[in-house]
């Protein structure tokens, strides 16, 4: 679960501290109450001893999984002050032999904090076509290319699609996408 825990702070995810406390804090679509519930169930797992709470975000229709631990800072090294898109992002070693061992749920969480799987329609030659696929956007050059490595590794095909944006629509490849993201829930 760690990996798709990864994926979420990577995409929605940050820390904070107040005085000696570490936060993990995961924002989320209201929309999505399952994928609330999966990233609660993904830090239980990583920290068993660790609660997670909800604060819901006035006037918007966005809730913060919150979980403290001073652990989150060494389980998270790529924090630090600023944006993620401003500064480098980079695994730690041990980060990426587990991303490596678990990379599908890795990209679960990518997709599913800055991802998301559609149907393109596009008119060539005067005929309509229409066909599944799915996008990535993350104004990080270093999460993008996490993102790219990680479909690198299990064969799926990708594209980069403007200045932000990666999209997976090869047949096979959604396909293959499909079998371990599935729908936004």
């Amino acid at each position: 679960m760690y990996s798709f825990l990864l994926g979420l702070y990577l995409g929605d995810g940050f820390l904070t501290t107040s005085g000696n406390a570490v936060y993990l804090c995961v924002a989320m679509d209201t929309a999505y109450p399952g994928l609330i519930a999966e990233c609660r169930h993904a830090i239980a797992d990583v920290l068993p001893k660790r609660r997670s709470h909800l604060r819901k975000q006035p006037d918007r229709n966005c809730i913060i999984v919150r979980s403290y631990g001073r652990e989150w800072g060494c389980l998270f090294p790529q924090h630090g002050p600023g944006r993620k898109h401003r500064r480098r992002i980079e695994l730690a070693t041990w980060q990426r032999a587990v991303v490596d061992e678990h990379t599908g749920p890795f990209l679960r969480g990518l997709i599913f904090s800055d991802g998301w799987r559609g149907t393109n329609k596009v008119c060539v030659a005067g005929r309509e076509y229409a066909y599944p696929r799915y996008q990535f956007s993350n104004r990080s050059d270093d999460i993008r290319r996490l993102f790219t490595d990680a479909c690198d590794r299990l064969s799926i095909a990708w594209r980069p699609w403007g200045r932000w944006n990666v999209s997976v629509a090869r047949r096979d490849s959604v396909a293959k996408l499909d079998t371990f993201v599935g729908p936004k829930y």
